[in-house]
C-alpha cells in the first residue's frame, strides 16, 4: 500500500458520526473500514463530544489516513440540532488537524455530484453508487457510514 492513499471520510453528527476509510491507487478504490462512532443521548453534551474525540483519535491512530473528507453542514429546520452537529464537526476537524492530514470539505451537493453525477441525487442513489464503486455485496449500513464513504470517494477525485 505504499503508492496509494488512505482517505478517511466523515459524516458529522453528535449521536452518530459516520466514518469510512478507502484506499485509492490510480483509478482503483477499495474499502478498508466503515462504521459509526456513537454517543449516549443521556450523557452530558460535553462528554458526548469527548467520547467522539476519543473514538476519532483511535480511528486516526489505527488508519493513519493521508487525507480527511468531511461534509459541510447543511442547516435544516432545527438550529439547535445544527449547532450541536457543528460542535461535533469541530471535534472532527480538530482531530484531523492534530493528525496532520489535509482536510477536504464538501457540500452535500458536491458529494452527490462526485458519486452519482447528479448534485440532487437522493440518498438511495448515493448508497447504490457507493456499493457499486466499492464492489460491495450490499449497501453499507447505517446511512451515516454510507455518507462518510461517499465523502471519501468525493475526495478521491481531488488532486493533492
Amino acid at each position: 500500500m505504499a503508492e496509494g492513499r488512505l482517505i478517511l471520510g466523515l459524516d458529522p453528527g453528535y449521536g452518530r458520526m459516520g466514518f469510512g476509510v478507502i484506499y485509492v491507487e490510480g483509478p482503483n478504490i477499495e474499502l478498508v473500514d466503515y462504521g459509526v462512532a456513537t454517543t449516549t443521548s443521556g450523557d452530558a453534551f460535553e462528554n458526548r463530544l469527548l467520547h467522539l474525540g476519543n473514538d476519532l483519535h483511535d480511528l486516526f491512530e489505527h488508519h493513519k489516513p493521508h487525507a480527511v473528507a468531511i461534509e459541510k453542514l447543511f442547516f435544516g429546520k432545527s438550529s439547535s440540532t445544527a449547532m450541536n452537529v457543528a460542535h461535533a464537526r469541530g471535534v472532527a476537524l480538530l482531530m484531523a488537524a492534530q493528525s496532520g492530514a489535509p482536510v477536504f470539505e464538501f457540500t452535500p451537493a458536491q458529494i452527490k455530484k462526485a458519486v452519482t453525477g447528479d448534485g440532487k441525487a437522493n440518498k438511495r442513489a448515493i448508497q447504490n453508487m457507493v456499493k457499486q464503486l466499492l464492489g460491495l455485496p450490499k449497501i453499507p449500513k447505517p446511512d451515516d457510514a454510507a455518507d462518510a464513504l461517499a465523502a471519501a470517494i468525493c475526495a478521491s477525485n481531488k488532486k493533492w
